[in-house]
């Protein structure tokens, strides 16, 4: 399974697994939209841009999934579809995305909860025993 649901307390975690870290990224985000919707429901039929930049992987990662919550709030629109790429510029990572979906219909898309931010909390990028990447932080549901 490219991402994974975490058990947390009150909320939930996500954990994006992949060959590159830009693979993690997009399949950490892909987890964050399956705890809103059924993805396999919603079409890639429109895109946006998402850009953020932060000072390490781990906090560029919350300011992903961060931007990708404001794209929701923005367009009305649930993303089943990611990607990411990463550089390095100077001290800081840059990280230039794109999401595709679809408006939001609750019946169609079989809506669940919402997410209401990524945090800091559980945040964590590594490599698994296999080698692959992962990246992973608690949602606020």
């Amino acid at each position: 399974m490219p991402f994974e649901i975490l058990d947390h307390e009150a909320d939930a975690g996500v954990r994006g697994i992949g060959n590159t870290v830009e693979e993690a990224f997009a399949e950490g985000a892909k987890g964050m939209f399956s705890l809103m919707v059924e993805l396999e429901r919603v079409l890639p039929k429109e895109s946006v841009e998402v850009e953020c930049q932060a000072d390490s992987l781990e906090t560029l990662f919350v300011a992903w999934l961060g931007e990708l919550l404001l794209q929701r709030d923005l367009t009305g629109m649930v993303f089943s579809r990611f990607a990411v790429q990463v550089a390095r510029e100077g001290d800081e990572y840059h990280l230039r995305g794109r999401a595709w979906g679809e408006p939001l219909d609750p019946e169609r898309h079989g809506a669940k909860v919402e997410v209401k931010a990524a945090t800091y909390a559980g945040l964590q990028l590594g490599r698994t025993a296999e080698g692959d990447y992962f990246v992973q932080c608690v949602v606020d549901l």
